[in-house]
């Protein structure tokens, strides 16, 4: 146990592992800590994060006595930003960014999913919008350029209905946001078009500010692509695999809790995203949502490649992507 113990502290402190920003491997006095941060969003996909932060499940399967901090983040790049600067240590974030900063040279690995499905393409209540046909001038909103939910988005209309975004001279007009303000944004009529995660397009129904234009199962790669995956760095697997090993575990805890009590984590969800966002959900919002997605800690890496050649074609990659290696299925055995 003090060999692994001792193993962890050399690996945090060559990798500056920091919560938010403090220095990491020493308290106040100048003494070693073990000290970790985990990432993730304030969507549904993510419940996962939600309930191992409130069950305390990483502190169950970490060495005792290390301190687990939780950073919340809008958007996958500056999550992606974060894991690689060691700024947290892993977390969950979209495969968009996971797979855009690997094929740009980031040192990371994939160690198991968070959820699939949850994409829901949202028009405006008065856009004068009955199908994606007539998305043409239209504007519609994403998170950001190039992330899951926009790969997904502009791969179905250029597939099935010959349009594409003002980015590559295309027919719509893209702008970003973050998903809590998609309702505000449709009321005020400065979007027509949200391609949306759960449970901000539930909420958006409940509001009466938008109506499902295209539901998750008939998104491209709706039901197939992992909505949210599992991130750690090249460095902590390589360096440090008892805790990697660690951290999956605890994940995989959460998943399984999420299933096998899902009113408990559905409750824990509508708790934390409050805390998080300061937007209380409904019961009824967060049950629909529940509808649109499967949570699973299983991955298959050529979900991913088929979603990468995607994300080149449509000129968010430059170059045609290899996720030879991005995956790493060890720590799910």
């Amino acid at each position: 146990m003090k060999k692994w113990l001792s193993i962890v502290t050399l690996a945090l402190l060559s990798l500056v592992l920091a919560a938010c920003g403090s220095d990491a491997g020493a308290n106040s006095d100048g003494e070693n800590t073990d000290e970790i941060t985990i990432g993730y969003f304030p969507n549904i996909n993510h419940v996962a994060g939600m309930v191992a932060e409130k069950q305390d499940l990483y502190s169950e399967t970490l060495p005792d006595g290390t301190k687990v901090n939780y950073q919340y983040f809008p958007d996958g790049s500056s999550f992606m930003t974060a894991v690689e600067t060691g700024d947290i240590q892993g977390g969950l974030v979209g495969p968009g960014p996971a797979m855009n900063h690997f094929t740009s040279g980031a040192k990371i690995n994939v160690v198991a999913a968070g959820s699939t499905g949850g994409t829901v393409i949202m028009a405006r209540e008065g856009a004068g919008i009955s199908s994606p046909e007539d998305l043409a001038g239209k504007t519609f909103i994403s998170p950001r350029v190039g992330c899951t939910h926009d790969v997904q988005f502009e791969t179905m209309m250029h597939e099935e209905y010959g349009m594409t975004s003002d980015r590559i001279g295309g027919e719509m007009k893209h702008v970003t946001g973050k998903p809590a303000t998609y309702a505000s944004l449709f009321e005020a009529g400065n979007v027509d078009v949200a391609t949306v995660p759960e449970p901000w397009a539930s909420s958006i129904e409940e509001q009466g500010k938008g109506k499902v234009l295209v539901d998750t199962p008939d998104v491209a790669y709706g039901e197939t692509l992992p909505a949210a995956v599992f991130v750690t760095s090249q460095e902590l697997v390589e360096n440090n695999p008892d805790m990697v090993d660690s951290i999956v575990e605890a994940h995989k805890k959460a998943t399984n809790f999420i299933n096998e009590n899902p009113e408990e984590a559905k409750q824990i969800a509508i708790d934390k995203i409050k805390e998080i966002t300061d937007q209380e959900l409904s019961k009824g919002v967060i049950d629909q949502a529940w509808e649109r997605i499967d949570f699973t800690y299983e991955i298959e890496e050529k979900h991913l490649q088929e979603f990468a050649n995607s994300s080149y074609e449509l000129e968010f990659l430059k170059e045609k992507p290899d996720l030879t290696g991005l995956v790493d299925k060890s720590f799910l055995k």
